[in-house]
């Protein structure tokens, strides 16, 4: 190569890096511009310059190259000194520099963000910015595989990673052979990974769908060894999103799980070589996913019902990366929101979260961006969001009232939403889906001339809104969890927040639109218990706490026992009475898609064998539910609360709004799960409100409470409040006869005097070792006070209900025990969103033994003689019908005989191949066996149907009832030979919904269109 000697003379060392790069990239010298712009920045820079381009592969050439680097140095070196937060560089534990800013408050780093002017996007086939480049491992990027990798659409990216498993990528395949793979779809490219990668997966691990290009959030999962050693799992597909999805879209979030070393069990605390330093220096420096680096960003605990599946590598605590810098070909010319930010500007952009009090307070609220939700469209140009003030509460001589120097309130949670917004949110939102989706599947259909009748989304409150809605807001700030309750009274697009509702508050310092707005939904009207599968149910059960309380406070244990023995028959009845067969049927139908359920309405016999098999799996479920206390009671209800907006209700009154409006009964029993205290369950008058239809119009389901007296009503049921929680409400008379209240619970005066730092005054470093740290804790050293201190609640519960009268000494120990164990379990369950302090359960209040239905080892358990040990019993020693499925026999009507011969060929080969596809699928089990079992159904509906759906289907109807009829006839002789009626699955839950409308059409009536969410509500 010319050394361009009559050109702008060049340091020795710099020109000859120019012709390595030159010779090994076959690049032509850089022209007169580019040498002038590289001896203008000195020997030393332009050296930083070439070594940058030295590790990319050049695209274009080397002066555009240049001129673009040195263009972003200038736009960087030349900005205001007040506007520019000083960068230090820092290093990783590899060696690989890291830009940190240094000692600077957060707000102070936004506001110079802001005010900064925008560095362009890099042009298609350039590299990022010198900064993003530094901070990337350079014998990665000059790796030709990850170069490759780089280049496809992310998801394949990621899945060729996740099944080369611990292989490096280098070894497992060659650039060319990735590239090979670029155009391939997602379901031919998984196809061919698992054939060349098989033997060395697990098959637990394939990700086998035809749901890819469904529109469906897309999982990204990364396991970490204790060695700091890391896997890729997925993608999963799921329904429900997050903000942090929908913000940075789903390829730009990891989930990461860091497994525990069972050999290890040194605390964090123990010294500076803890064993867990290599996990921390994951927390430092990220996780490289190809050309991505993904740093750690938020994480929540799942609580309770999530530690009772956790496993070694699984946690209840969430832990999410995202992506920061990328060196990916492909990512070069897409704009990204998170381009050339540090985590905490990222962080900034949900919510201004470092003005939170303390670093657990900081990263609880910052979870908010992990609910499960359903954004609303909104244009928050034109929205406003008022603050109001909370309404405190006073005493009898108009005082206002404080505890631990804060003043307390009855409006805590709970603003409002003008009618007009609220009618842009569907009825019927559960965890941020709508809850009867499945069932509105069933609303699409042909109609006579063959054309479809499809709703895009189901507009479920046709010109009604939700009564009340569980929201998180985030709005120029500030981070908002509460509910909204729709006000016929207020302007249109207007929401009302209280400063109870506000979680995290805006910097006063900022101004302009820093955040990303948005108006999220959890849940809208009621909901009660959900059922297996989590499709909502309308059946309203007792919990065993509240029939602990109840029976405490004088219902008698005869009036559940009736409930469970008359359950019992009603349940076992499924196998003779139609309706009772459809109402269980209905209220499982999310285990299989309300198959069941359309087999009954189409006038297939409850004799069925599959039939009767899945009556028969749904008693079980039931007999379980009576097990673990789940009664089913009449005239009660699960109900979201709010407070009265008219404030009329006095301190001993609420209202009611059901399906039909107010109800005008006198008295109502309400509590809150998992109240503990006797208190928790309140007797109250219910007050018709003429006044209240003005602001809430026709719609409906809540419970209102009042804004009158010395304490919120809501605190006093088991420390509830209205952000969401469900109260149960019931007027069944036989409680109200025999019940008798107690004094509600009071919290014990605050102890915690701790002086925690607030985020915004420490450095930027420090607060992520600090956040991290906590992560760290949560995951490996987790409380479990809350489920020690509830166990042993039980326990002492379970003895005091057993003594009589003439144990008044003894119950008067053991309640206590129960109050004491009740102050500790509301302390732990507050401690993470405060003070983050671990909480522990006093060694004297801790059970030695428990009762037999809490399914404890035997060694450590006692038969229970309470209320809650009789229904266990009762239901395990049940006899009912003797139920025999193993005789398989086949409907008429489903003869195929008069289908093509090539038709029965067809699905006879496909019905083989669908044996082998689900012995692979539930071959390991583990946690993927359901979803893997389903994507294979998944893939043999899209056969039948050529559609997601029979409704959906474009095919010739005949030629759909052939097949469906060639499946039905290959899966009964199979069942029959095999002698079990298992094997009948395929045919239901493969062409179910076509043999169903077969089998109705050949009873000679006219079939209706039906929703089983009415049934539901017709059954409940």
């Amino acid at each position: 190569m010319s050394n361009m000697s009559d050109s702008t003379p060049l340091p020795h060392s710099v020109q000859q890096l120019i012709n390595e790069i030159c010779t090994n990239q076959n690049q032509r010298p850089p022209d007169a511009e580019a040498r002038k712009a590289l001896a203008s920045l000195g020997e030393e820079e332009a050296l930083n310059v070439l070594r940058i381009i030295k590790g990319k592969t050049i695209r274009s050439s080397i002066s555009r190259f240049i001129m673009y680097l040195i263009n972003q140095r200038h736009n960087n070196t030349h900005e205001s000194p007040q506007k520019r937060p000083r960068l230090s560089p820092s290093h990783s534990h590899d060696g690989s520099p890291v830009n940190i800013v240094r000692h600077m408050n957060p707000s102070q780093v936004l506001n110079d963000d802001m005010s900064r002017s925008p560095v362009p996007e890099p042009p298609r086939g350039s590299p990022l910015t010198s900064s993003t480049s530094s901070r990337m491992e350079s014998n990665r990027i000059s790796i030709p595989q990850y170069v490759a990798l780089g280049e496809l659409e992310f998801r394949k990216a990621f899945l060729i990673l996740s099944y080369i498993g611990k292989k490096k990528l280098e070894d497992a395949m060659s650039a060319d052979k990735i590239r090979e793979l670029k155009d391939l779809s997602m379901v031919n490219l998984e196809s061919k990974l698992w054939s060349t990668f098989k033997n060395d997966m697990d098959p637990k691990d394939r990700r086998m769908s035809i749901d890819w290009d469904s529109g469906k959030t897309h999982i990204y999962r990364c396991h970490v060894s204790a060695d700091g050693s890391y896997t890729f799992k997925g993608p999963y597909l799921d329904r429900t999103k997050t903000h942090l999805q929908r913000v940075l879209g789903d390829d730009n979030v990891l989930m990461v799980n860091f497994e525990v070393d069972e050999t290890c069990n040194r605390n964090f605390g123990d010294s500076s070589t803890d064993h867990y330093d290599k996990y921390r220096k994951i927390g430092r420096e990220g996780i490289l996913l190809g050309l991505r680096r993904y740093r750690f960003f938020v994480f929540k605990d799942g609580g309770k019902k999530e530690k009772k599946k956790e496993r070694p590598t699984s946690s209840s605590v969430k832990c999410y990366f995202v992506r920061l810098e990328s060196d990916a070909i492909i990512d070069n010319s897409q704009h990204y929101i998170l381009s050339g930010k540090t985590v905490n500007e990222a962080r900034a952009l949900f919510m201004h979260v470092y003005t939170a009090s303390n670093v657990a307070s900081y990263m609880s609220r910052l979870s908010l961006i992990l609910s499960k939700t359903m954004k609303l469209e909104l244009d928050f140009t034109e929205v406003t969001v008022e603050r109001i003030e909370d309404i405190p509460c006073c005493d009898e001589n108009g005082n206002r009232v404080y505890k631990d120097k804060k003043l307390l309130i009855h409006t805590d949670g709970t603003g409002f939403i003008s009618e007009d917004l609220a009618l842009k949110c569907p009825n019927n939102v559960f965890k941020g889906k709508c809850g009867n989706a499945d069932s509105e599947r069933l609303a699409i259909r042909k109609d006579i001339e063959g054309k479809f009748c499809e709703r895009d989304q189901p507009e479920s409150h046709c010109g009604v809104p939700p009564l009340l809605m569980q929201v998180r807001l985030f709005h120029g700030g500030r981070a908002v969890k509460g509910t909204l309750l729709v006000n016929k009274k207020l302007p249109s697009q207007t929401i009302q927040i209280r400063p109870s509702m506000i979680k995290v508050e805006a910097d006063p310092n900022l101004s302009g639109n820093q955040t990303i707005n948005s108006l999220e939904i959890v849940n809208t009207r009621f909901v009660t218990y959900p059922s297996y599968a989590s499709k909502q149910s309308r059946k309203t059960t007792l919990s065993r706490n509240l029939i602990a309380l109840l029976n405490f406070g004088g219902v008698p244990e005869s009036f559940f026992l009736d409930i469970v023995r008359n359950a019992l028959e009603d349940v076992q009845s499924v196998f003779s009475k139609k309706r009772n067969a459809l109402k269980v049927s209905l209220m499982h139908g999310g285990m299989d898609e309300f198959i069941s359920a359309r087999m009954i309405l189409s006038g297939i016999s409850l004799d069925e064998p599959y039939l009767k098999c899945r009556l028969s799996t749904f008693l079980k479920k039931e007999n379980e539910c009576l097990q673990d206390g789940k009664l089913p009671i009449t005239e009660s209800y699960y109900l979201m609360g709010t407070v009265d907006p008219t404030g009329i209700l006095q301190s001993d009154e609420v209202c009611i709004i059901l399906n039909d409006g107010q109800v005008s009964w006198e008295k109502v029993l309400v509590y809150r799960n998992p109240g503990l205290h006797f208190g928790d369950i309140h007797v109250l008058k219910n007050k018709y409100v003429k006044e209240l239809d003005d602001f809430v119009g026709n719609a409906k389901y809540a419970i209102f409470f009042p804004c009158k007296g010395p304490r919120s009503l809501g605190d006093e049921i088991a420390g509830g409040d209205f952000d969401g929680d469900l109260y149960f409400v019931s007027r069944n008379p036989e409680l109200l006869k025999h019940f008798r209240a107690s004094e509600p619970w009071t919290s014990k005066p605050s102890t915690n005097n701790m002086s925690a730092k607030r985020p915004g005054d420490i450095s930027p470093e420090e607060l992520e070792d600090e956040l991290f740290n906590l992560f760290l804790t949560t995951r490996f050293e987790p409380s479990y006070a809350m489920g020690q201190a509830a166990d042993s609640w039980k326990a002492i519960m379970d003895q005091l209900l057993t003594l009589g009268d003439e144990s008044a000494a003894e119950k008067a120990l053991l309640k206590e025990k129960i109050f004491r164990l009740i102050d500790v379990y509301y302390e732990a369950l507050d401690a993470p969103k405060k003070s983050g302090r671990k909480i522990k359960v006093p060694e004297d209040l801790k059970a030695k033994k428990f009762p037999c239905y809490m399914g404890k080892k035997a060694s450590i358990t006692f038969e229970s003689k309470s209320v809650l040990g009789k229904i266990y019993n009762t239901v395990k020693e049940y006899k009912g019908q003797e139920v025999s499925v193993e005789n398989v026999w086949k409907l008429p009507h489903f003869n195929d005989d008069e289908v093509p011969n090539e038709c029965k060929i067809k699905w006879k080969g496909l019905y083989d191949q669908y044996r082998q596809d689900m012995r692979l699928a539930l071959k390991n089990g583990g946690e993927g066996k359901d979803e893997a079992a389903n994507e294979v159904i998944k893939k043999y509906k899209q056969i039948l149907y050529k559609a997601t759906e029979f409704e959906q289907s474009t095919r010739n109807i005949q030629e759909i009832y052939d097949e469906a009829l060639v499946i039905y006839n290959l899966a009964y002789d199979h069942a029959k030979r095999q002698g079990a009626v298992g094997y009948c699955s395929f045919a239901w839950k493969v062409a179910g919904s076509a043999l169903c409308k077969f089998y109705a059409m050949k009873q000679g009536e006219r079939t209706m269109l039906c929703l089983p969410s009415v049934l539901q509500e017709i059954f409940g």
